[in-house]
Order: structure tokens, then C-alpha cells, then sequence
């Protein structure tokens, strides 16, 4: 059994060696420190009321000083002499604080939160606001809160017709009581310390546009499209080299990446995946899973009528696109997709107005053709390669079938045209 006097200069000396191991102080019976790999932590070995030897862990070396470890292991060997087990009682804490972690948003709204409100002039307001807004949460554990529910919830109240303030206030009511719940210890930390809300859900023309733009793109089209997408990355990287080597040599060089911006990736993506632009602006990487190829996510436009998460298989070509973003990125494993680059924050709904008009510029199509053409021309696609309603419908993330045969029957019956040309 190796021993020195545990102190900084000591303790400093004995890593230098990088032998691993325990090292027991000179004075203090039982003390100890453990140098692994990883750590250097302090110890205490002592014998319980039982006759049983017990190792309890005091903490790490950098979060407590040797001094500070030694003063916490007397005080823990005075307990023993007194027939108390520290490390019972370290197990009890855990327990507790564990238990007192599953506790639900609605208990502690009722057996704890309620009487606090209670002193306050508004305390019975905010009560009730908690409970009329956070309903379908009442019965979850705070701990188990996160961004995908605070998402969700966002989404179900601005499409319940809620200004973006009230919901701000509403918010900040439930984050306050469980910086309560922090207090009174029953949580160690707000799950939503570092959760902000989103800007309101972005979009472009409603899906409920006039059935003279629900159009797909010819293959003329098509080819002009992603012709256009080159040539404006190659204009972007031309631009750029100009810029510098006439005084601007600190901008980013273009010449080597993929992707110039997020323009060929976000266009290429809508187009791949038929998604809205409101799902594209508030895609995040947490919900890309590269392994199955597929993206799970609330569908934005239906949140307050359906706020589960849904899986959409993603085509190679989309999942290309998105492991070349990602990669290009040096793989983000959260945060937005496609963040705005000036603000680094959720693009704003009309933000890719201007390029989608270079782009139609550039490809010669019609001036009218807006950007859901995209997503219409995705549906367009799958039916003329014979998918059948029920599956673009769930590829489309409509709520109901009926509105897939609405807008997108008609092409359906024209193949069945074609099928009877065959007897």
C-alpha cells in the first residue's frame, strides 16, 4: 500500500509518475485518492457499524482541492464513529433525488407549485394558464422535457391562432416553475434551461392553393432546373474569386466545396422529398437518422391537430444530398439544417424567395411558377412511376386521403387509361 501526504505539491508529483493505482494519505486513515485513466479521484475506506469495509467516492481532483476532500473525509469518519454509513446515506440522496426527478409537471403544479402561486396577487392565473396550455403535459415527468415536445407544443399553439408574445409569456411560466423545481431540489437542473422557442413557423403559399399551380415539371423543365442549380453555384464561385483577389482575400474560397451555399442543397432536398418550406426551414439534424435514411419529424402545417412524429424515408439522391450538407457542415450532430447565415438562427419565411427567382431566371421557366411547384411535381412524379394514393399520401404528410385524391386523382385515372390500352 503505497502512502504520501495528500497534498497539491504531493499529489502533482505522484501524476508526473503516470503510475495508476491508489494512493493512501500518511494522516488520515482511509483517505485516499484512485489516479485512473481518465481521472484522478478522491476516496475514503472505512469499516460500517457491521464490520463491513466500504468505499465511498468524494469527489474528483480539479472539482475539490485536496484540502477541501480531506476535510469532507473527517467529517465523513466522524459519522461512522457515530454507527452512521455514509455510503447508505449517499445511496438514500440518489435514490431520493431520483425519485423526485419522475416527479410530473401536473404533481408538482398541484402539491407544490399551486401553494407557492398561491402568495402571489396573479399566482392563481398562472396557475391556470400552466394547466389550460401544458395539458397534454401533465402527466409527464419534468425531467424527461426536451426540444422535440417544446417544438411540438410551439407549433399546436401558433396554429391554434396564439400571438407569438403569448405564447413567449405562457412559456416562460412553465420554465419558471421548474427553475422552482430546481429550488426545492426536486430537479437538478431545468430540463429547459437552454430550450428557446422558435421564431413562428415559416411558409409560402398555403397547400390550399388554386389547382391551376399544382404542376409538375416537364422533363425539359426538369433538365433546366438542374442545369440552373450549377450555374448559379458556378456564377457564386466566379463572384467569389474576383472578390478575392481584389482585396477581400479573407472570404471564405469556394472553389473546393460542394455547395456554395444553402441554395442547391435546400432546392434539391424540397425537390427529392416534396416537403413544405416551413419543414425544410425547421429541419434539424436530430431528426435525420443516416443509418435507416430517414427523417422523423412534426409535420409543421398539422401540429395542432397532430403532433406526433412522423418517418419519411428519404431517396438516395436525397440522402446524398443531405450527407454532403452535413459533411460540408463537419457533421453537426444538432441544430438547424439549414440555419440562416446571417443570424445563424431559423430562416425567415421569405428568405428563399430571391434565390428560387434567380434560379427560375436562370432555368427560363415561366415567372409564375412558384416554389411548391416542387412539391407538387414530387406527388406528380411518384404517381407517374406508379405509387399509389395511399403512398403519396403518406410521403405528401397529408392528414387525410381525400386530399391527396383531390389534387393528385386525376393523374391516377390517367394511368389507369393507359393500363385499358392494354386489353
Amino acid at each position: 500500500m503505497k502512502k504520501i501526504l495528500l497534498n497539491a505539491a504531493k499529489i502533482k508529483t505522484e501524476l508526473e509518475r503516470s503510475e495508476l493505482g491508489d494512493v493512501f494519505d500518511t494522516k488520515l486513515p482511509g483517505y485516499h485518492i484512485r489516479i485512473g485513466k481518465q481521472a484522478v479521484s478522491f476516496r475514503l475506506t472505512y469499516r460500517n457499524k457491521a464490520g463491513k469495509q466500504q468505499v465511498i467516492t468524494i469527489g474528483r481532483l480539479g472539482v475539490l482541492t485536496p484540502d477541501q476532500a480531506r476535510e469532507q473525509a473527517t467529517a465523513m469518519l466522524g459519522a461512522v464513529a457515530l454507527g452512521q454509513d455514509p455510503q447508505q446515506e449517499k445511496k438514500a440522496e440518489k435514490e431520493q433525488a431520483a425519485l423526485l426527478q419522475q416527479q410530473t409537471v401536473g404533481y408538482f403544479l398541484e402539491h407544490h407549485y399551486r401553494t407557492y402561486q398561491g402568495r402571489k396577487k396573479s399566482g392563481g392565473q398562472t396557475i391556470q394558464m400552466i394547466e389550460k396550455h401544458f395539458e397534454r403535459w401533465l402527466n409527464l415527468p419534468m425531467q424527461s422535457l426536451g426540444r422535440s415536445q417544446v417544438e411540438s407544443w410551439q407549433l399546436s399553439k401558433e396554429a391554434e391562432g396564439l400571438a407569438h408574445d403569448t405564447i413567449q409569456r405562457v412559456y416562460g411560466a412553465l420554465k419558471t416553475m421548474l427553475n422552482y423545481a430546481v429550488k426545492r431540489a426536486v430537479l437538478s437542473e431545468n430540463p429547459l434551461k437552454h430550450v428557446s422557442l422558435e421564431k413562428p413557423p415559416a411558409g409560402f403559399e398555403d397547400e390550399d392553393d388554386a389547382s391551376d399551380s399544382r404542376r409538375y415539371l416537364s422533363e425539359d423543365e426538369t433538365a433546366a432546373l438542374l442545369d440552373a442549380l450549377e450555374l448559379y453555384q458556378q456564377q457564386r464561385r466566379t463572384a467569389r474569386a474576383n472578390s478575392r483577389a481584389h482585396g477581400k482575400a479573407h472570404l471564405p474560397d469556394l472553389s473546393h466545396v460542394e455547395f456554395v451555399d444553402h441554395v442547391k442543397p435546400w432546392l434539391l432536398l424540397m425537390y427529392y422529398t416534396g416537403f413544405r418550406p416551413g419543414d425544410l426551414f425547421g429541419l434539424r439534424w436530430e431528426q435525420i437518422d443516416f443509418q435507416t435514411g430517414t427523417i422523423t419529424k412534426v409535420i409543421e402545417k398539422t401540429a395542432h391537430h397532430q403532433s406526433d412524429s412522423r418517418t419519411f424515408p428519404l431517396s438516395g439522391k436525397a440522402l446524398g444530398v443531405i450527407k454532403a450538407w452535413h459533411m460540408q457542415n463537419a457533421k453537426p450532430s444538432r441544430g438547424l439544417v439549414f440555419p440562416s447565415p446571417v443570424t445563424g438562427k431559423r430562416m425567415d419565411k421569405k428568405a428563399m424567395q430571391k434565390p428560387w427567382a434567380k434560379i427560375r431566371e436562370l432555368a427560363g421557366l415561366p415567372d409564375n411558377l412558384n416554389l411548391y411547384t416542387l412539391r407538387h411535381n414530387f406527388a406528380s412524379q411518384l404517381i407517374a412511376k406508379g405509387a399509389d394514393l395511399l403512398t403519396v399520401s403518406k410521403l405528401m404528410a397529408h392528414t387525410n386521403i381525400q386530399t391527396t385524391i383531390k389534387h393528385y386523382g386525376h393523374l391516377v385515372q390517367n394511368k389507369a387509361k393507359e393500363y385499358l390500352d392494354f386489353l
